[in-house]
């Protein structure tokens, strides 16, 4: 038996506890925000790196809040793994992204292949290629690159056009999808 002095209940631990047995369910519908609602008490992302190796797979709203020690370790997993910035991730894209999970029916993670880029990164990133844009919205913690080995970049961008909440830009010869919270809009093939 334990008493109050012995057991120790984090939030964290807590979080992990109701994460373990939620289930959610939600309309398919556009609307990466009326999506989301529609999504139960509680909203989770599952990330993967393979540039770090590390994973995050945590519930960051619960009862119309978003909980802040959960969005910092999104933050600091987005970061930018070539010099360890991190910059704070902007709920709407962390939303985004939830959303087109869930609308995929799947329990793979994301891979992420980039989240927050430092100006250093983006200005390297750009002198190599010329699809990098010069004010990204990767610098200000806006847009993530990310693919999923069971779901094409065809069927992943379906999704994320369905929320009609920001960019999609479809990169199939490189096999990634990227989100943003700015203007709606699509590119590539």
């Amino acid at each position: 038996m334990h008493d109050a002095t012995t057991l120790k209940l984090t939030r964290r631990a807590i979080l992990g506890a109701f994460a373990a047995t939620a289930v959610t369910a939600a309309p398919f519908f556009p609307g990466v925000t009326a999506y989301a609602r529609g999504a139960g008490d509680i909203r989770k992302v599952n990330f993967y790196s393979g540039r770090t190796g590390e994973s995050v797979n945590i519930v960051y709203w619960i009862d119309g809040q978003y909980v802040p020690e959960s969005l910092a370790e999104i933050s600091h997993f987005f970061r930018d793994w070539r010099n360890n910035a991190v910059h704070a991730v902007d709920i709407r894209t962390i939303d985004f992204l939830a959303a087109t999970h869930n609308m995929l029916r799947v329990n793979e993670p994301y891979m992420l292949l980039s989240g927050y880029r430092s100006p250093q990164t983006n200005a390297m990133l750009r002198a190599r290629s010329r699809n990098v844009a010069q004010d990204s919205l990767h610098l200000r913690g806006q847009a993530a690159d990310v693919r999923l080995r069971s779901r094409t970049v065809g069927q992943i961008a379906q999704a994320a056009m369905a929320c009609n909440a920001g960019g999609v830009g479809r990169y199939s010869r490189s096999d990634f999808v990227h989100f943003d919270c700015g203007a709606v809009r699509t590119w590539g093939a």
